[in-house]
C-alpha cells in the first residue's frame, strides 16, 4: 500500500460507495489484510494511526477473520487482546459505535477462543469491571458492551471451532463468570436506576436478560421462537434469585421507563417467571417468588401502564402465560390476593379479546393460561376458590363474540392474516380454546347453539332466494364458518370437566346436529351457485375439518363401538342412528365437492384428504363399499362428472383420488370389479392409442398423458400385494405398455409430460411389500425390465440431444434423477434375473446402464450436489452398481471411471451424513 491515505481512500469507497464494481475492487485490494497472518501487524499499525473510522474499521474486521479463520501463535493473541484492552480504555470513548463494536466483537472472539490456552484469556470480566469503575459514563458503556458481548459470544456457536469445543467453552464460562456477570448487570442496574442516561440503563437490562437467555444445558434454544422450556438457572444462583430485589428491580424499570426499556424489562420477568422448580430452597421460597410475580403483575393489570405499547402488551401477554407453563393453579390459589389477581386477569382477557385487531397475536398466550387452569380443577385440593366458574364462561362467550366483530370489521387484504384462510393462525387461536368450552360444557353448547340457530335460519332462509346480498351471503358464511371450526375444535378433544361422558356425548350430537343439519344448506338453493366465492370456500373448508375430529372421534375404527348416546340422540335430532348413515352424509358432502370445485385446489385437496382418511380406515373402508354415493364414484370417475380432473391445476390432486380409487377397488378382491372400475382409464388409452403420430403434438394429447399418468401412478401406488399388482400388470402388459414409449419419444422435449410418465414408472417397478413377486416359471419380471429399459433409452437418447433451457433442472435434471431412480429400484428390485440378459443376448441392461450414464456424465458434478432430489437417486443409483454391478464399474473407460471416483469422494465429504455414511458403506462392502 502506498500510503495510509491511500488506504482509507480504498476503505471509503469499500463501506460507502453506491457503484458495486469500485466496492468490489477495493475489497480485493484489501482482502490480503484478512487473509494472509503477515498483515496483523499492518492492522495494528492502521488502528493506531489512521483517521477515519472506515479504515478502523477494516482493521478490526481483518483481525475478526484472522482469529477466527487461522490458528494464531499463543502469545500473539494474548498480544492482541492486550492491545485492545489499552485501546479501548484509551481511544475508545472517541470512536464511532460500529468501530466500537467491531473491536470488541474482535476482544470476545479471542477471549473464547483462547478460553483453555491461558488463564488470562479468563480474566476479561476483570477488565470489564475495570471500565465500570472508571469515572466517565462512555467507559461505563464500553465496559457493559464488552460483557453483553460475551455473554453473547460464548452462548453462540462460531465458524471454525468445533461444537463440542464450543459447548466446553460456554460450559466452563457458565461455571466460572456468568453469575458474576449477572450480580454485575443487577448491581448496575440498582446504581443506574435513577439515573437519566437511559443508554447505560439499556445495556444493563440488555446484559441482564442476555445472562437469563443463556444456553445453561446445552439445548440450543431458539430465542426467535415464541415459546421455549423451563430455565435451567444453575443453584449457584439461588440466593441472588430469592433475594426480592432481584425481581422488584424489574418491576421497577418496566414503571420508570420507555419502550424499548420496558419491553426489556419484561422479557426479563417472563425469564424469570420460567426457572426451575428446584432452584428454589423450599416450598415457601418458591411461594414467596410467585407471590411476588403475581403482586406486580396486579399492579400492572391495575394501572394498565405501559400497556398501550404493542411490544409491551404482548410481551406481558407472555408473561401471564408462563404462569400457565410453570405453576399449578394450588400454588396460585393459595397465594395471597388470588381472587383479585384472577379477576383482573380475567378482565385484561375479555379486553384483549375486544382488541382484536390490536392484540390478536397475543390472545394465544391469555388463552393458554385459561386452558391449563381449567384442566387443572380436578387435581384442586383444599378449600381455597378458584373462581374459574365465574370467569371462563364470560371469556368462552368474549372470543366467540370478538371472531364475529372481526367478520363484520371485513376481511384483511392479505389473506395470511384472516385465521379462515391460514391453518396455523388457526390452529394457534382454536388450539386452547375447547378446553374452555368443555370446562362448562352445558351453558358454553347452549350458547353456542344458541348463537348458531338463528344465523343458520337467516342462510336457509336465503337458501330459497335466488338473488340476493352477496355481501350479506359472505357475512353469514364467515361466522358459521368460524362456529364450525370452533365445534370441531371441541368435538376434536375429549376431555370434560365435571360433566359424564354419556352426558358430553349427548352434548357432542347437539352441536353436530347443527353442523349436520348445516350441511344440507350449503348445498342448496342459492347456496349451490357459490362454489367459486371465497366464503363458500372457508364454509366447506370448516366443515371438512369438522368431519375430520368428528370421524376420529366417532366413526373411526377405534371409535365404533364407544358411541351410544351420541347416535342416540342424533337419531332423535336428525334420524341418524349409525355410522353407516353418518358415513352417507359425509361422502354425500366429499362427492358434492369433488363435482363442484373445479379451480380450487385447496378445497379439493381437503375433500381428498378427508376421503382418503375414510378409505384407508379397515372398517370405515369396507363401509364405505355399501354405500351408493361410493359406488357410483368408483364406476364414474370422469372428467363429466368430476370436472376438478379435467382443471390443470388440480392435476396435481388426480394421482390421490385415483390412489383412494384403487384402494377401495382393492379391498373388494374381485378381478372383474376391477376391471369394470379401469374402464373409463381404458376409454383414454383406446383414444390416445389410436391417434396418428401426425396428431400426436396436440394441447388435447398433452393433458390427456398427463391425466392418465396421473391417474395410474394414483392406481398403481394402491397395489400393496402381489394380487392387486398382477391385476394391473396384466391390464398394462403388453396391452397399453407401447402407449408409454411412443409418448415419451414424441414428448421428450415437454416435462410436463415426461415427468408424470416417468414418475409413474418409478410407481411400477417399486417393489414394496413385495408385491412384484412373479411366479418362478413367469417371465413377466424380465418382460418388465425390458419395458423399463425401452423408455430409459427414449427419453435418455432424446433429453441429452436437447440443447439446455434456461430452467435446466425443470427441463433435464428432474427426468434424469427419476430416470435414475426407475433404473435403482428396478435393478434393486429383487425380481430379475439378469443373467439372462446376457446369456441370450438381449441388450436390454447393458443399453439402459449405457445411457444412465451418459447422463451422469451429462451434468457437471456440481450441480449433482447442488440438487438434493438429484443428488440422492444419484447416489442411490450408484449404491446400486456398486452392490449388484461391479463389474460393469470396472469395465467402464478410464474418463468415465474418474469421474465416478471423483463424485464418490465429494460425496464422502458432503454434509449430507445420509449420502457420506451410505457410500462409506458400499464402498466397504463392495472392496473397491
Amino acid at each position: 500500500m502506498e500510503s495510509l491515505a491511500q488506504l482509507e481512500a480504498l476503505c471509503e469507497r469499500l463501506y460507502n460507495s453506491q457503484d458495486s464494481a469500485e466496492r468490489a475492487h477495493a475489497e480485493n485490494t484489501l482482502k490480503c489484510f484478512s487473509v494472509n497472518t503477515d498483515y496483523i501487524s499492518q492492522c495494528q499499525y492502521i488502528l493506531d494511526n489512521a483517521l477515519t473510522p472506515y479504515a478502523l474499521m477494516l482493521a478490526s474486521s481483518s483481525l475478526l477473520k484472522q482469529v477466527t479463520e487461522h490458528t494464531l501463535a499463543l502469545q500473539l493473541r494474548l498480544d492482541i487482546r492486550n492491545y485492545l484492552i489499552n485501546y479501548l480504555a484509551t481511544r475508545g470513548p472517541k470512536l464511532q459505535p460500529f468501530v466500537t463494536a467491531s473491536l470488541i466483537q474482535l476482544l470476545c472472539r479471542i477471549t473464547k477462543f483462547g478460553w483453555f490456552d491461558d488463564d488470562r484469556f479468563r480474566d476479561v470480566v476483570k477488565e470489564a469491571t475495570n471500565f465500570l469503575s472508571q469515572a466517565t459514563s462512555d467507559h461505563y458503556a464500553i465496559g457493559l458492551k464488552i460483557l453483553n458481548q460475551l455473554v453473547s459470544e460464548m452462548n453462540q456457536s462460531n465458524v471454525g471451532l468445533p461444537s463440542t469445543h464450543h459447548r466446553r467453552v460456554a460450559c466452563s464460562f457458565r461455571d466460572q463468570s456468568l453469575s458474576q456477570i449477572f450480580q454485575i448487570s443487577l448491581t448496575s442496574l440498582h446504581q443506574l436506576k435513577n439515573d437519566a442516561a437511559s443508554r447505560l440503563q439499556e445495556l444493563a437490562l440488555s446484559l441482564t436478560l442476555k445472562c437469563l437467555s443463556f444456553d445453561f444445558v446445552g439445548t440450543s434454544i431458539d430465542e426467535s421462537s415464541e415459546e421455549f422450556g423451563t430455565v435451567q438457572i444453575p443453584s449457584s444462583w439461588r440466593m441472588v434469585l430469592e433475594d426480592p430485589s432481584t425481581l422488584q428491580i424489574f418491576f421497577e424499570y418496566y414503571a420508570i421507563g420507555n419502550a424499548p426499556l420496558s419491553k426489556e424489562a419484561l422479557e426479563c420477568l417472563v425469564r424469570l417467571a420460567s426457572v426451575r422448580r428446584s432452584l428454589f430452597t423450599n416450598d415457601a421460597a418458591r411461594s414467596k417468588f410467585l407471590a411476588h410475580l403475581m403482586t406486580g403483575t396486579k399492579e400492572i393489570l391495575q394501572t394498565g401502564q405501559g400497556l398501550a405499547d404493542h411490544d409491551n402488551y404482548h410481551e406481558f401477554c407472555r408473561l401471564l402465560g408462563r404462569f400457565r407453563v410453570n405453576y399449578q393453579l394450588s400454588e396460585l390459589v393459595n397465594v395471597e390476593g388470588y381472587g383479585d389477581w384472577i379477576r383482573l386477569v380475567a378482565e385484561f382477557t375479555l379486553k384483549s379479546l375486544q382488541s382484536w385487531q390490536w392484540a390478536s397475536s397475543s390472545v394465544y398466550y391469555l388463552l393458554g393460561l385459561w386452558s391449563r387452569l381449567v384442566t387443572s380443577v380436578p387435581y384442586l385440593k383444599g378449600d381455597a376458590p378458584c373462581l374459574l366458574d365465574e370467569f371462563v364462561p364470560k371469556i368462552t362467550e368474549g372470543f366467540i363474540t370478538s371472531r364475529f366483530d372481526s367478520i363484520q370489521a371485513g376481511f384483511p387484504d392479505d389473506p395470511s392474516e384472516n385465521p379462515l384462510d391460514n391453518v396455523e393462525l388457526l390452529q394457534d387461536q382454536l388450539d386452547c380454546f375447547p378446553y374452555l368450552c368443555r370446562f362448562q360444557y352445558e351453558s358454553s353448547s347452549l350458547y353456542i347453539i344458541q348463537t348458531m340457530e338463528p344465523i343458520l335460519q337467516t342462510y336457509t332462509e336465503r337458501a330459497r332466494l335466488s338473488a340476493g346480498d352477496s355481501s350479506d351471503l359472505s357475512i353469514l358464511e364467515a361466522k358459521l364458518a368460524w362456529i364450525v371450526h370452533i365445534i370441531a375444535a371441541i368435538v376434536k378433544i375429549k376431555q370434560c370437566i365435571g360433566c359424564s361422558m354419556e352426558s358430553q356425548e349427548v352434548l357432542d350430537a347437539e352441536l353436530s346436529a347443527r353442523v349436520l343439519q348445516l350441511i344440507n344448506v350449503t348445498d342448496t338453493g342459492s347456496h349451490s351457485q357459490r362454489y367459486g366465492q371465497m366464503s363458500k370456500q372457508r364454509l366447506d373448508r370448516a366443515l371438512l375439518t369438522f368431519f375430520q375430529h368428528f370421524r376420529k372421534s366417532y366413526v373411526g375404527d377405534q371409535a365404533m363401538h364407544s358411541s351410544k348416546q351420541l347416535y342416540a340422540r342424533l337419531s332423535e335430532l336428525l334420524g341418524i342412528h349409525d355410522h353407516l348413515l353418518l358415513l352417507n352424509v359425509i361422502m354425500s358432502k366429499i362427492a358434492t365437492n369433488l363435482k363442484c370445485y373445479t379451480e380450487s385446489e385447496e378445497v379439493i385437496d381437503h375433500t381428498l384428504s378427508l376421503f382418503l382418511e375414510l378409505a384407508s380406515g379397515y372398517m370405515t373402508g369396507k363401509l364405505l363399499l355399501k354405500l351408493d354415493s361410493v359406488k357410483f364414484i368408483i364406476a364414474n370417475h370422469t372428467r363429466e362428472h368430476f370436472p376438478f380432473l379435467e382443471e390443470y391445476r388440480c392435476s396435481r390432486s388426480r394421482t390421490t383420488f385415483y390412489y383412494i380409487i384403487g384402494w377401495l377397488i382393492f379391498l373388494e378382491d374381485s378381478p372383474l370389479k376391477f376391471k369394470s372400475s379401469m374402464e373409463p382409464l381404458l376409454q383414454v388409452f383406446i383414444s390416445l392409442e389410436s391417434t396418428p403420430d401426425s396428431m400426436f403434438r396436440t394441447d388435447a394429447v398433452k393433458y390427456a398423458l398427463i391425466g392418465l399418468m396421473r391417474d395410474l401412478r394414483g392406481i398403481a401406488m394402491a397395489t400393496n400385494s402381489r394380487r392387486t399388482y398382477g391385476l394391473l400388470f396384466d391390464w398394462l402388459y403388453p396391452a397399453h405398455m407401447p402407449l408409454l414409449l411412443k409418448g415419451i419419444s414424441l414428448w421428450s422435449d415437454t416435462p410436463e409430460v415426461t415427468t408424470p410418465m416417468l414418475k409413474f414408472m418409478a410407481e411400477f417397478v417399486l417393489n414394496k411389500a413385495q408385491r412384484l413377486t412373479f411366479d418362478s416359471s413367469s417371465p413377466n419380471g424380465i418382460l418388465l425390465f425390458r419395458e423399463v429399459s425401452k423408455l430409459i433409452v427414449a427419453y435418455g437418447s432424446r433429453i441429452l440431444s436437447l440443447p439446455n433451457a434456461a430452467d435446466i433442472y425443470a427441463f433435464k435434471y428432474k427426468g434424469i434423477w427419476i430416470s435414475f431412480t426407475i433404473l435403482s429400484r428396478a435393478l434393486a428390485g429383487n425380481y430379475v434375473n439378469f443373467g439372462v440378459f446376457e446369456l441370450y443376448g438381449d441388450r436390454a441392461l447393458s443399453d439402459a446402464l449405457d445411457i444412465a450414464l451418459k447422463m451422469t456424465l451429462s451434468i457437471p458434478l456440481a450441480d449433482i450436489l447442488a440438487y438434493r432430489k438429484l443428488t440422492r437417486a444419484y447416489f442411490a443409483f450408484l449404491e446400486v452398481l456398486f452392490s449388484s454391478h461391479i463389474v460393469i464399474i470396472l469395465n467402464l473407460d478410464t474418463s468415465t471411471f474418474m469421474h465416478i471416483v471423483g463424485s464418490l469422494e465429494s460425496g464422502l465429504k458432503g454434509l449430507d451424513t445420509n449420502i457420506s455414511s451410505q457410500v462409506r458403506n458400499w464402498l466397504i462392502l463392495s472392496s473397491f
